[in-house]
């Protein structure tokens, strides 16, 4: 349950202000169709983080306990000086694109590869040797994040201070990384 709550925490905040909820705010404004843009972000996240969760688990065998501690830990300190960093969207789409969910599935799958998100689902993935509630949790801190940016879409992006969310998640990944140090076990 820890690597699941941890895994949604973690992303949820860290999605804040990251280039994939640009990416909601988006196509939800373009494309003005929020389930099949929902289901796009959830088959794409899913996809994806279960490639890194699982390549998280596989390292995590190669790795002694004292290796996988370290390497986590530097892990979510470069992922915290990282999420202060704020993103920009630099591609922002097709307006001619007629089906939302393919548009969205194909998009998120691309733009999450090498993101943060996806880098720290590897990392908790070598961190707790799980892939399923890694996932899950990551996947669901994805849909925390990004859900309401395409219900709501960039009326919500101006009333959240996104800096404020950036130093809350880098603080998190300094806590995540200190507590894997910490750890007794790999």
């Amino acid at each position: 349950m820890e690597s699941f709550l941890t895994s949604t925490a973690l992303v949820a905040l860290a999605e804040i202000g990251d280039k994939t909820q640009l990416l909601s705010f988006v196509l939800a404004a373009q494309l003005r169709k929020p389930v099949p843009i929902i289901l796009g972000i959830l088959f794409a996240t899913l996809a994806n983080h279960a490639l890194a969760g699982s390549l998280g688990v596989w390292l995590a065998t190669f790795l002694s306990p004292a290796a996988q501690r370290w390497t986590t830990a530097i892990a979510f300190f470069a992922f915290a000086a990282w999420a202060l960093v704020p993103d920009k969207l630099e591609d922002r789409g097709s307006r001619t694109s007629r089906n939302a969910f393919a548009t969205t599935l194909v998009a998120f799958f691309i733009v999450e590869m090498g993101d943060k998100t996806q880098l720290a689902t590897i990392a908790l993935g070598t961190r707790y040797g799980e892939v399923v509630p890694v996932v899950l949790g990551t996947t669901l801190g994805m849909m925390i994040a990004n859900v309401p940016a395409v219900l709501v879409g960039e009326a919500l992006a101006t009333r959240i201070n996104m800096k404020v969310m950036r130093y809350v998640a880098a603080g998190l990944f300094v806590a995540t990384g200190l507590l894997a140090l910490l750890a007794t076990n790999g």
